[in-house]
């Protein structure tokens, strides 16, 4: 979960220019210095890797010119390290490749259900895989996690990325860059990250609770169910009504309104609500017996 409510921030330092920049300038102190003079905190890194070299690694980046000047005259071929999350404005999503599997089909559907799809510009890793630049836009922690299982990362607050032009070398000693090889044509935003992991791992659901009315109960009855559900079983008792009327064939839509007001009448805030009855949806959709049409796949080549 989240771990504190949306604040305002400065507006994102982040811009497609900065990144175009970023991904063209000659050397790695010149890139250091760049992004530090947009008040984007860097560190150094091991040279052909990803180890920072800073005694506390990324709790050391810095936006102080002078003190990266100094750390890339000390290391002059030392990649660029970023903080992701509140301490640099933007968040990745990193789509693995390696030889367990590639995160490019989970990827795939997160941006077609509409929960990764708002990415800035996408960089090409050293593997082969993708991170998925996301700006942030307010002071809600977001914290680093992996799902294995789907080969997708997601590097927020406690996270960090080396960034372009760094270069890693690989086991083959072969040495690749990160590159940048998309700018979004739509306008660049912020990723959920409790939303796309819920959609990457949905949670294991228990069995519906004492009480529940019975498949084919009317939306009414299911809503004034909700409603009277307690503190500490409000969660579980709307994903179980949820599932009721996926499995009778309402719509999302309809759903999300009817239950989504009596969630909310019985305290649960109007997000977390709709974010319980889209993962009733969700584990549906991945079980083939949600109604209606899925969404359509945003066009974008990686």
């Amino acid at each position: 979960m989240n771990d504190s409510a949306p604040m305002n921030v400065p507006p994102p330092r982040w811009s497609p220019r900065l990144a175009k920049a970023l991904s063209g300038v000659a050397d790695l102190a010149t890139a250091s210095v760049l992004l530090a003079r947009h008040d984007v905190p860097v560190f150094p890194c091991a040279p052909g890797g990803k180890q920072p070299l800073t005694a506390h690694g990324f709790h050391d980046a810095t936006a102080d010119v002078a003190a990266v000047h100094e750390w890339w005259r000390r290391w002059p071929d030392a990649n660029l390290g970023v903080p992701t999350g509140t301490a640099s404005g933007v968040d990745v999503v990193d789509v693995d490749v390696h030889t367990m599997g590639s995160g490019f089909a989970a990827f795939e559907r997160a941006r077609g259900a509409g929960v990764a799809n708002g990415w800035a510009w996408l960089v090409r890793t050293p593997s082969g895989g993708v991170h998925a630049y996301f700006l942030r836009r307010t002071a809600e922690v977001q914290r680093s996690w992996q799902v294995p299982s789907q080969h997708v990362d997601f590097r927020g607050d406690g996270g960090y990325i080396v960034a372009p032009p760094s270069r890693v070398t690989r086991a083959s000693g072969q040495s690749r860059a990160y590159e940048l090889i998309a700018i979004g044509q739509h306008q660049g935003g912020p990723v959920d990250s409790r939303q796309l992991r819920e959609f990457l791992e949905p949670p294991r659901p228990t069995g519906p609770p004492a009480g529940m009315p019975a498949v084919g109960a009317r939306p009414d009855k299911l809503a004034a169910w909700v409603a009277s559900r307690p503190e500490g079983a409000r969660n579980h008792g709307l994903f179980w009504a949820a599932c009721r009327m996926v499995e009778d064939g309402h719509p999302f839509d309809t759903t999300a309104s009817v239950l989504g007001e009596a969630a909310q009448a019985a305290g649960l805030p109007e997000r977390e609500a709709t974010t319980t009855v889209r993962s009733a949806y969700r584990i549906a959709c991945r079980l083939g017996t949600a109604p209606g049409p899925t969404r359509p796949v945003e066009a974008v080549s990686l």
